[in-house]
């Protein structure tokens, strides 16, 4: 369901001259990553999958997308998994660095570069790179936010940053603090380029 889905939304970007993808040649080829991308609504996560075709990413979703039963087993089809947000536990990181670990892609969704609020994700993100021993790749999309748009507005945008990778060292608090600014700064940047 995920190849097939993937693969119609780009072919239906493209034909429309609406989805270009900057600097794909900065994704690591020969290990699993995880990709902490901006993220506005829908319309990015379908952007992203389709700009890393033919590789899929098990994507990072709030547990309250996955209450109905109907709308669980899509999004568990779409390489989907359910976390607690509000209350992130141990169990909430398991999941992707296994993933990870395999040599899958793993994509979280902070809710914005320039609030407060997300600084647990960017963290979280940091610890499952740090643990699964895998880089963290920036990423930033710029387009329409809604189907309305979609059809009315500019093409979609994803730009990928280049890799941070963490090393072997053990990932201590001051460390988590600086790879976590380090994530910021390069998601920044990257949305002043896309400007």
């Amino acid at each position: 369901m995920y190849n097939v889905a993937a693969h119609t939304c780009k072919f239906l970007l493209k034909r429309r001259g609406k989805l270009h993808v900057r600097n794909r040649e900065y994704l690591p080829m020969d290990t699993g990553f995880v990709i902490a991308c901006s993220h506005k609504g829908w319309i990015d996560v379908v952007a992203l999958g389709a700009a890393v075709l033919p590789h899929q990413i098990h994507f990072m979703a709030k547990k309250e997308l996955f209450n109905h039963i109907l709308t669980s087993n899509v999004l568990k089809k779409l390489n989907a998994f359910p976390v607690d947000r509000n209350n992130p536990g141990p169990s909430s990181i398991k999941i992707p660095i296994k993933l990870a670990k395999e040599g899958h892609i793993v994509g979280i969704f902070p809710s914005g570069t320039r609030t407060e609020e997300d600084v647990p994700l960017k963290k979280g993100a940091v610890t499952i790179a740090s643990m699964a021993k895998v880089p963290i790749v920036p990423a930033v999309y710029k387009g329409p936010t809604n189907v309305k748009e979609l059809f009315s507005k500019g093409p979609l945008v994803i730009s990928f940053g280049k890799p941070i990778y963490l090393g072997e060292d053990k990932l201590t608090k001051d460390r988590l603090a600086d790879v976590s600014n380090h994530l910021t700064s390069s998601i920044r940047a990257l949305e002043e380029t896309a400007r």
